[in-house]
């Protein structure tokens, strides 16, 4: 990342310097640290039952090469926690939470020598995730665009007062999802990126990525736009799409290129992820560039290497 960025060091204005080297999948990092993961809540379940083992996932990253922490909130709701027993009033300490322990995080790896910014993304999953049942691959839950909305308000509340340095609005699968999302994120004071998992040129629920990225060219609070948790083959055609379309950052985080089977809750299939296409992604317009499920530390500093040598 290019560090002059004129005194301001905010998330919006390194991407005016430089690229930004995103985190991979806490889910695998924590995986592959012995815990079980095969509750609904995900990885949530660790913010209520063991929140050390978030922080020293964030860490790993961190002293990986990323730049950004995405918190453990994807499948943080409300709604998620009180089919757990888990009260309005802890599950918003639990949101709240996941912000503080990437916090400690950044400051234990610049406690242990690293000197570049370090950022906060707090994740916001979509509607599908709290249903744990693999519809955020589909979309189009049956509900309106205000019942999103009313539905995603109350956590974004929460976790933007926990002063984040943005938002991360991911793995939305659905354009009328992310209208409810960009409505719901207005008046909060924290900036936002927009991300959709997509198939090919479309998003999962079927609509072409040139109407689902255009809702979000004229969003003030929208700083970066882009695509995650897809192929790794999808990237480039949508980065290219994204800024003829919004002129925004770019965001780009996929999948290693295996693929999710929600009834088995496992993933198959070999990875296809390699950290040397990023640069080909970079050149193409991204700006913030990292991994999603089933990408490590390991190929996180393959990502920081090569963008750092570029």
């Amino acid at each position: 990342m290019t560090s002059d960025t004129s005194g301001d060091t905010s998330l919006a204005a390194a991407l005016t310097a430089g690229t930004v080297v995103l985190d991979g999948g806490m889910s695998n990092q924590l995986e592959s640290a012995g815990h079980d993961l095969s509750d609904e809540l995900w990885s949530a379940r660790l913010l209520a039952e063991q929140p050390e083992a978030i922080t020293e996932a964030h860490l790993a990253y961190f002293e990986a090469g990323a730049d950004v922490a995405i918190t453990s909130s994807y499948q943080a709701t409300f709604e998620g926690f009180a089919k757990r027993g888990i009260g309005s009033d802890r599950a918003a300490e639990l949101l709240a939470l996941s912000v503080e322990l990437a916090r400690e995080a950044a400051r234990q790896a610049q406690a242990r020598g690293v000197t570049r910014p370090l950022w906060v993304a707090a994740s916001v999953g979509p509607y599908g995730a709290m249903l744990a049942d693999g519809s955020e691959y589909r979309g189009r839950y049956g509900l309106s665009v205000d019942e999103l909305e009313a539905f995603h308000r109350p956590r974004l509340e929460v976790l933007a007062a926990a002063r984040p340095d943005v938002l991360a609005l991911e793995t939305v699968p659905d354009a009328d999802e992310a209208r409810a999302l960009l409505r719901a994120v207005r008046g909060l004071g924290v900036p936002a990126w927009l991300s959709y998992t997509v198939d090919g040129e479309r998003t999962r629920a079927g609509q072409p990525l040139e109407e689902a990225f255009a809702q979000a060219a004229d969003a003030d609070e929208v700083i970066a736009v882009g695509v995650n948790c897809c192929a790794p083959q999808d990237v480039d055609r949508a980065v290219r799409t994204a800024v003829r379309v919004t002129g925004k950052p770019v965001v780009v985080y996929p999948n290693s290129g295996e693929a999710w089977v929600a009834e088995a809750r496992a993933w198959k299939g070999r990875s296809m992820f390699a950290p040397e296409e990023v640069a080909g992604w970079r050149e193409a317009g991204a700006r913030l560039i990292g991994g999603c499920c089933r990408v490590g530390p390991a190929a996180v500093s393959g990502i920081a290497e090569t963008l750092r040598a570029g």
